[in-house]
């Protein structure tokens, strides 16, 4: 089992920068791909950026690139994602997941996934 907890959510204003962690625990040797996604009121969840664990291969949503970042630290098990440049759509309840069936080349099969953090953008 894994365990996932997304923290640093918050609100901000147009413009603003928030940095997202999500901390894993449990059983995290399987661990190959891990993600954020978000999910507004009223849309369907997509994600945002995904990145391989092993090699630091990233993926963007056309929407977030050139704006967020994501990384993660091997040594505390945490992943980030660094929102730059914030907009009133990027509101929406971000997920942290992580996929294990040995590939990261799409949005699907992410199959752990932690609680949400609530991201406001105002203005």
């Amino acid at each position: 089992q894994v365990q996932l907890v997304e923290s640093g959510g918050g609100s901000v204003q147009a413009g603003g920068s928030l940095r997202l962690s999500c901390a894993a625990s449990g059983y995290t040797y399987d661990n190959y791909c891990m993600g954020w996604f978000r999910q507004a009121p009223g849309k369907e969840r997509e994600g945002v950026a995904r990145i391989y664990l092993v090699g630091g291969i990233t993926y963007y949503a056309s929407s977030v690139k050139g704006r967020f970042t994501i990384s993660r630290d091997h040594a505390k098990k945490t992943l980030y994602l660094q929102m730059n440049s914030l907009k009133p759509e990027d509101t929406a309840m971000y997920y942290c997941a992580a996929r294990r069936d040995g590939d990261c080349g799409s949005w699907v099969n992410f199959n752990a996934w932690g609680q949400g953090t609530q991201v406001t953008v105002s203005s």
